[in-house]
């Protein structure tokens, strides 16, 4: 029985050997593609024809023919670019080696060397020669010029207590910009800016807030190029831009005849950076435009309705211009100096204290012979007399009482016993 079993199944597993050869064979048909295409034709609602696959029979070759007679795609089409983005422009750099980075405008250059001159204004005189070559090289047309004198008056006026560095920045560039086209040269072109701002002095000082607050900065800013601009004139000494005297003038004017608080500042500022110079170019003229000034102020005391801080600084600014500014008189020459027609007489003499405190000084009666006798003791006894002449005799510090010196070594063997333990 086992062996009729075993004969009737070796044709049968035979047979099942060779239908799965058969499946196999007709699965894997060298005719038709292992798979369908990744890219399959476009799909037509109007035909049916086009849904439906490949027939098998074709082979890979003859698909892709097919593919790409029905494909619509280009070699040569333009690059796809999503419509949310921007195309890209490179202005920066090119693929060349020269010129990788863009150059610096003037405007960042002005911007770089402010700041720097603001922040560091020490470093003014090693810095400036390389600034003006560097804008000399790279200022060559008008406009170029003028788009400096208009950056350097607005950083000048815009950035707080920089008035004063770029006053000498201004003069520094006026005597070493070497472009001097028709319309002007640098200084030239920074005046007429300046009075462009002047001539609108009544409309900014009745302004808003921030226009106020400009116009004060060009006032201040304007003082100090007074001040620091220095205009040569042949072989004479550099003098300064009487147009702006003028024009300073009728600045104070203008800020004293509407007196709120901000104006009436701005002249106390100007008049205490400027007011001595303008009184004595005044005075040299033969003018008393300060007399005028001062009078205005007076009127503004008596009348205005500004605030009682602001009639302190007015009370105080006319206290200055009575003392000449703050200035001491010139000292008499030393040959005709008395104690009478010279205020600083007795300034570089010694001063001594009594001894109750009270200060002997070369203005007292006896201070000649007290001071004669104090010399000719240290002449005796070089040794015998401190710095400011004080007795020393009696300052021997080696020297101790008895009574302090026993309780000082009683002190010290306590210490040691209290170590002891």
């Amino acid at each position: 029985m086992y062996n009729n079993n075993s004969s009737s199944s070796a044709p049968s597993s035979s047979s099942s050997s060779s239908e799965a050869g058969d499946t196999r064979s007709s699965v894997f048909s060298r005719g038709e593609p292992l798979r369908q295409p990744r890219t399959s034709p476009p799909v037509s609602d109007s035909s049916a024809e086009s849904r439906s696959p490949i027939p098998s029979g074709h082979n890979s070759s003859t698909a892709a023919d097919t593919l790409v007679k029905i494909s619509k795609l280009s070699a040569a089409a333009p690059e796809f670019v999503p419509g949310c983005c921007s195309s890209f422009q490179d202005d920066v750099y090119s693929d060349e080696s020269e010129g990788y980075y863009a150059e610096p405008s003037l405007a960042d250059f002005v911007q770089e060397f402010v700041s720097h001159l603001n922040s560091s204004p020490g470093s003014f005189e090693s810095e400036i020669d390389y600034i003006t070559d560097m804008l000399n090289s790279c200022i060559t047309t008008e406009e170029i010029l003028q788009e400096l004198v208009e950056l350097i008056y607005v950083q000048s006026t815009s950035i707080p207590n920089f008035a004063y560095t770029g006053a000498r920045l201004c003069n520094h560039l006026s005597h070493h910009i070497r472009l001097s086209p028709a319309s002007g040269n640098f200084r030239q072109l920074l005046l007429q800016r300046c009075r462009t701002e002047y001539e609108q002095r009544e409309q900014a000082v009745r302004g808003d807030p921030d226009t106020q607050k400009r116009f004060h900065s060009y006032v201040l800013f304007l003082g100090e190029l007074y001040l620091n601009l220095e205009i040569k004139s042949g072989k004479d000494t550099p003098g300064r831009a009487n147009i702006l005297l003028g024009a300073l003038k009728d600045l104070l004017n203008t800020l004293c005849s509407h007196p709120d608080d901000p104006n009436l500042m701005c002249a106390i500022k100007l008049l205490k950076l400027s007011g001595s110079i303008l009184e004595d170019t005044w005075k040299e003229k033969g003018q008393s435009d300060m007399d005028e000034v001062i009078k205005k102020i007076e009127d503004v005391l008596l009348d205005a309705k500004c605030s009682r801080d602001v009639k302190q600084m007015l009370l105080k600014l006319v206290e200055l211009r009575s003392s000449n500014w703050g200035r001491v008189h010139t000292a008499a020459v030393s040959s005709d100096a008395t104690p009478d027609n010279d205020p600083n007489y007795f300034m570089n003499e010694p001063t001594f204290y009594t001894a109750d405190g009270t200060p002997f000084t070369a203005a007292d009666p006896e201070y000649s012979d007290k001071y004669q006798e104090i010399l000719d003791r240290e002449d005796c006894f070089p040794d015998a007399y401190e710095e400011d002449g004080n007795d020393s005799f009696c300052s021997d510090e080696d020297e101790m009482d008895p009574e302090i010196e026993e309780a000082f070594e009683r002190f010290c063997m306590e210490s040691d016993a209290r170590r002891k333990k």
